[in-house]
């Protein structure tokens, strides 16, 4: 049994747990928030209270928003703490109430879904909160776990079952399989579909369905919507929704200064492999797949990603084409820098292409691939 796995959140989130203020931690369900928070309260040395807002004790604690009664539920208490607190009625206002009148208090507060938690926290905690977003491990925080060869002997597995806290514990290919298909089926949907007026689970997979099977293809929302009887605003609607419970994310297309520069495309990836594959539920080793490329270049694109999220790097992400088909798999763009990656599951070691460097000379170049993939995270 591995030993349990510290993610690189926990200091920086500890650090940030401040007297009157809020932290906010997203993620997708099964991520390991939970156990984040029970890290963090024990690492924590004054009195805490831990409540779960899909407990109706504690939406009844926190029904009655008044001073006094957030005085007397957290008399004591240096620390509270709630998890899936996009369950509680009027959230953000409460916990400003609670951050404003309680003196000294400091609150963590963890959601499943960001559109849920940030519209109901975001604007009434502007100035008093922090937020962060906890994904799927990271090979930099499963790395401790495992020795040079395990990591590489577990390449294939993280390409094809992915990197939920739970799989990468589990032993069993069958478990992997049966826990990732139940994520999908039970958990994947629950936050959206909750939503008053969205009802449709079945266009909902669909279009999923189409996105995985588009995984790292430029995507046309009026071809989605045609496919599966769907308006585009509808389509777009939808991923929205989908980016804002953690299960995918858009990279838009990168453009400055040519005029030949695709500017308005989009490309869209999963931010776990294992998702991705129990959607179109193909769990098939590699050395029969036609998808390879694809899911090597959305477990790079994820690990950077993640890599952005733990160090709070601030980047953003794109991908590069000009009109005549020449690209660039990612472009990592911050304040200081722009870098430029193309990402090869064989040896390949291709060069910028010359209309990119000259557009761009102060950008760098690099290629990733099976060899040097660990050191570039």
């Amino acid at each position: 049994m591995m030993e349990p796995i510290k993610r690189l959140l926990q200091d920086r989130i500890a650090e940030r747990i401040e007297p009157n203020k809020v932290v906010l931690i997203f993620g997708a369900r099964r991520v390991g928030k939970t156990i984040l928070m029970r890290q963090l309260i024990n690492g924590f040395s004054g009195k805490t209270l831990l409540l779960n807002g899909e407990d109706y004790d504690t939406l009844a604690l926190m029904e009655e928003r008044s001073i006094a009664n957030y005085r007397h539920l957290l008399e004591g208490v240096d620390l509270l703490a709630i998890d899936e607190a996009q369950n509680i009625p009027e959230i953000g206002s409460k916990l400003k109430l609670i951050v404003d009148e309680i003196e000294g208090v400091r609150v963590i507060a963890s959601g499943s879904s960001s559109f849920d938690l940030l519209n109901k926290a975001g604007e009434p905690l502007v100035g008093r909160s922090t937020q962060f977003h906890l994904t799927p491990f990271s090979q930099k925080e499963i790395a401790p776990s495992e020795t040079a060869l395990e990591t590489r002997q577990n390449l294939e597995s993280r390409l094809i079952y992915g990197s939920y806290p739970e799989v990468v514990i589990m032993d069993s290919f069958g478990g992997k399989t049966d826990y990732l298909r139940d994520i999908v089926g039970a958990y994947l949907l629950k936050d959206i579909l909750s939503i008053d007026g969205l009802k449709n689970s079945g266009k909902m997979k669909e279009l999923l369905r189409l996105i995985a099977f588009q995984l790292g293809n430029e995507v046309s929302y009026d071809e989605l919507g045609k496919q599966i009887g769907m308006s585009k605003n509808t389509v777009e609607k939808y991923l929205d929704l989908l980016s804002k419970v953690f299960v995918v994310y858009r990279l838009g297309a990168y453009a400055r200064n040519l005029r030949k520069e695709v500017s308005k495309a989009g490309k869209w990836y999963f931010y776990d492999n294992g998702i991705r594959n129990a959607i179109i539920g193909n769990f098939n080793p590699l050395s029969i797949r036609q998808d390879v490329g694809a899911l090597w270049e959305n477990y790079i694109i994820s690990e950077r990603i993640k890599a952005n999220y733990n160090n709070g790097l601030g980047k953003e992400f794109y991908f590069w084409r000009t009109y005549d088909r020449q690209e660039i798999d990612l472009i990592e763009e911050d304040s200081n820098s722009l870098m430029a990656l193309e990402i090869k599951w064989g040896n390949k070691n291709p060069e910028a292409p010359g209309i990119f460097k000259e557009a761009y000379p102060n950008a760098t170049f690099d290629v990733i691939n099976k060899d040097n993939y660990l050191i570039k995270f």
